[in-house]
């Protein structure tokens, strides 16, 4: 087989990879959405939890592949390379386009409980790797904030105001083919199936394209992987803001932050003590720069959340300059250049807190008006 056969091969291998994944999410949240709504809960519920942990069911697959194969870097840097790529390129796009209103329920609960399960991820790494109660931590603080929301909604369902979610996620019609109990769980099941053959194309081919290019795994799940299994958080959140609908796109977005942090990464933990026997090792590089990136642009959201609760085409096209820069990190840290270090420290010590404070002053300012 010629080099370029081998080549087109790993495109293909890719490209269906993604496919799958983006085909596997969307029949996935159809299917539960309808079950979900079926068995009595909100759609403001099904919005913040379904769908968004829908769209990060790609990443769950990616990173659970990765495990099993081997790939402990690729697995830990899709996650953290998601929330990223989520909140600095996908939340920037999506205000770019139009600025983006934010529910009172995201910047109360939501946002902190984002930033928090960032700090304890950082916390929990500190001593390299992610373990066995490490991974089960996380999961069953997912487990209990999903909880806590149904009965959040159940209990006091004028707290969280209007129902952001009620216009585009509707019961299915009576005498529809997906009303029907079985149809909607054979959709949950074709999408898990998908999603599953998607990661393990997925990651065969960004192993191979990293070993190719002479880059790390790690760097390879931080950015192409990571943007791909984001596929879905894209077309939701900027399908949302074109459509009008901008509590949703913010909505997604922090959903599927708060279960990358938890559901992703604490699978991924628990997998690898389960299936290999052996920690999720947390790569030096990620520990010493990528985890602090996704903390800092986790904790910029609150300012920008409070500044007249809404994302501004500015604060927008502010987060995208930022993945940017982040990416030009990446990309001279892989061809080691002599001043990625100054690079790094610029923007960890200055330009990130620069940035943080005068959202800070603006917010203010406003709250003084």
């Amino acid at each position: 087989m010629s080099h370029g056969d081998f080549a087109a091969i790993t495109f293909l291998l890719f490209a269906g990879g993604l496919l799958a994944l983006v085909a596997g999410a969307f029949i996935l949240v159809r299917g539960a959405s309808l079950l979900a709504l079926r068995l009595g809960l909100s759609p403001l519920v099904v919005g913040l939890t379904v769908v968004a942990f829908g769209t990060s069911a790609t990443e769950m697959a990616v990173t659970t592949g990765a495990v099993l194969a081997g790939q402990g870097g690729l697995a830990v840097g899709n996650a953290v390379g998601s929330n990223i790529f989520n909140v600095l390129f996908v939340l920037g796009l999506a205000a770019l386009i139009t600025p983006l209103a934010v529910h009172r329920q995201v910047i109360r609960q939501e946002a902190p409980i984002m930033i928090g399960g960032a700090v304890l991820l950082i916390v929990l790494g500190l001593d390299g790797s992610l373990g066995l109660f490490d991974g089960s931590l996380l999961l069953g603080l997912l487990m209990a904030y999903t909880a806590f929301l149904v009965r959040q909604s159940r209990a006091e369902p004028a707290a969280t105001g209007p129902d952001e979610y009620a216009d585009t996620l509707q019961p299915a019609k009576a005498g529809r083919w997906d009303a029907r109990l079985p149809a909607q769980l054979g959709l949950i099941v074709a999408g898990l199936v998908l999603l599953v053959l998607g990661s393990d194309w997925l990651v065969q081919a960004a192993v191979i394209f990293a070993r190719a290019l002479g880059l790390s795994e790690v760097i390879i799940g931080l950015t192409i992987v990571a943007s791909g299994t984001s596929l879905p958080e894209v077309a939701a959140s900027v399908v949302a803001s074109l459509k009008g609908e901008r509590d949703i796109a913010v909505g997604n977005v922090v959903g599927s932050c708060v279960f990358n942090l938890f559901g992703v990464v604490g699978l991924g933990a628990v997998v690898a003590a389960v299936g290999t026997g052996a920690a999720l090792p947390l790569p030096p590089d990620v520990a010493r720069f990528d985890l602090w990136v996704m903390l800092a642009a986790l904790v910029a959201c609150l300012p920008v959340f409070l500044t007249g609760r809404e994302i501004a085409r500015w604060e927008g096209g502010l987060f995208l300059g930022y993945y940017v820069a982040y990416v030009a990190y990446l990309v001279l840290a892989a061809q080691r250049h002599d001043g990625v270090q100054a690079f790094g420290d610029a923007m960890l010590g200055f330009v990130v807190p620069l940035t943080i404070v005068t959202l800070g002053v603006t917010m203010l300012r406003r709250a003084g008006r």
